[in-house]
């Protein structure tokens, strides 16, 4: 009694055990992410990138299966006949009939394959069909790493927008304050504080959409990370450091092989050559050797059947070439080299894809990173321009309406500065993706 328990509660350990050791290893999300870690959780949880692992997966399965085929292949075969009618035969003049009422049979049967163009394109091929499948990955794992680090990005560019109309609502509150206490006091007209409430609205409204537009693009973010929707994070980064990643080296030379598109086509070229010889092995016999055992039973009483076997057995080699088939095998071998030069002509074409992607990029980034430039030297401007007007206007020198166009000029310089980092951190990762420089670990 002591064992049977002793043996129910180890296999209730072995059923749960892998719940409970997941349970133990699993970490908590954390609160604040970087893009590092972004892209990190991405590239395991991504629904993509999942895909294509089982892809993976599957093809080295079915590659195993293929080559199953080198393997003995064993198998048995059982029969039971009742002969209603048994065969007579008249002999001498005699009717006699023969066999038994009763028949059975068990066969075992061993098939070794020595050769076959099957088997032959199975070998061959195997390391080519990993090679394309480890090449899907990483082409799915860059893409969802430069698609998650462009969303980590806009979300930061929207945080920087809502930060600078904060504090331009902050600044227009005491704006319209002013203008209040000094219409009531009877020094202005009521146009200065009516400006100021209508430019206090105007922010007050962009400053809700910008706000609102972060939920959805968290929800994007999180969708391309495979991170749980109803779970909350926040972005864990250093703006001064980003913006020190916004430069890239433009006198790199393009290299087409670095590219994972282009690895992937010329393995598949590869694997279309192994498909012509496969197609031309069509001429070669195939041969295979095989031996059975086979034991009979006969009996005109079904109760004495199988009390005495009869067997017998073989051991022998099989070659089979088929020798006309209307020019089927003459056809596909035209169709296979047919299809190796279209690869070609693939191959050359995205070279040209390639090279134009890469020209394109780079022109993105050289033109963003001028006019980040100059928008940065505005925006210094803009705060010069607006502290000066504003001092002015606290002096009685300048008109309100000044003050407030000042304001509009700095916000819409402040703005214009991190969506020209943003497009500029963009057009660095488009660059680096064209020239085949993402790395992924």
């Amino acid at each position: 009694m002591i064992k049977q328990k002793h043996i129910m509660l180890l296999a209730l350990w072995a059923l749960f055990w892998p719940s409970i050791s997941k349970g133990q290893t699993e970490t908590p999300l954390p609160q604040q992410l970087t893009l590092e870690q972004c892209v990190e959780f991405a590239l395991k949880n991504n629904p993509t990138v999942k895909q294509s692992l089982i892809d993976e997966e599957i093809g080295e399965r079915e590659i195993k299966s293929s080559l199953s085929g080198w393997f003995p292949q064993i198998s048995t075969t059982f029969g039971l006949d009742d002969n209603i009618k048994l065969r007579t035969q008249a002999i001498d003049g005699n009717l006699i009939a023969f066999g038994q009422k009763y028949n059975s049979s068990l066969l075992l049967q061993v098939n070794q394959t020595l050769f076959n163009r099957d088997q032959l394109f199975a070998s061959k091929s195997a390391d080519n069909i990993r090679t394309g499948l480890t090449k899907n990955i990483e082409e799915v794992k860059i893409s969802t790493a430069v698609n998650v680090s462009k969303a980590y990005y806009d979300i930061l560019l929207t945080y920087e927008q809502l930060n600078i109309l904060n504090e331009n609502l902050s600044r227009l509150q005491k704006q319209y304050n002013d203008a209040r206490n000094r219409y009531e006091s009877g020094l202005v007209d009521k146009t200065d504080y009516q400006r100021a409430s209508i430019s206090l609205s105007n922010v007050m409204s962009n400053r809700n959409r910008v706000k609102n537009s972060l939920d959805s693009k968290f929800f994007y973010l999180k969708q391309l990370m495979g991170f749980p929707q109803e779970q909350a994070f926040t972005l864990d980064y250093n703006y001064d450091l980003m913006e020190q990643q916004v430069f890239a080296d433009t006198t790199e030379t393009l290299s087409v092989e670095n590219r994972v598109e282009y690895q992937f086509l010329e393995n598949q070229i590869d694997l279309l050559n192994i498909q012509t010889n496969y197609e031309k092995w069509s001429y070669i016999p195939t041969l295979s050797a095989y031996y059975n055992y086979n034991w009979l039973f006969f009996n005109n009483d079904f109760s004495s059947l199988y009390e005495q076997s009869y067997p017998t057995s073989a051991v022998g080699l099989s070659l089979s070439l088929p020798i006309f088939q209307g020019g089927k095998r003459t056809q596909n071998i035209h169709i296979a080299e047919l299809k190796e030069e279209r690869s070609q002509i693939d191959l050359i074409n995205l070279r040209s894809q390639i090279n134009t992607e890469y020209e394109g990029a780079l022109a993105d980034y050289k033109s963003n990173y001028f006019e980040w430039q100059i928008i940065r030297e505005n925006m210094e401007m803009a705060s010069e321009v607006y502290d000066i007007i504003k001092l002015q206007y606290d002096e009685g020198i300048k008109a309100y309406v000044d003050l407030i166009v000042a304001e509009t000029e700095l916000r819409t310089a402040q703005l214009n500065h991190y969506n020209a980092i943003y497009q500029l951190l963009v057009s660095k990762l488009d660059l680096e993706k064209a020239l085949g420089n993402i790395e992924i670990n």
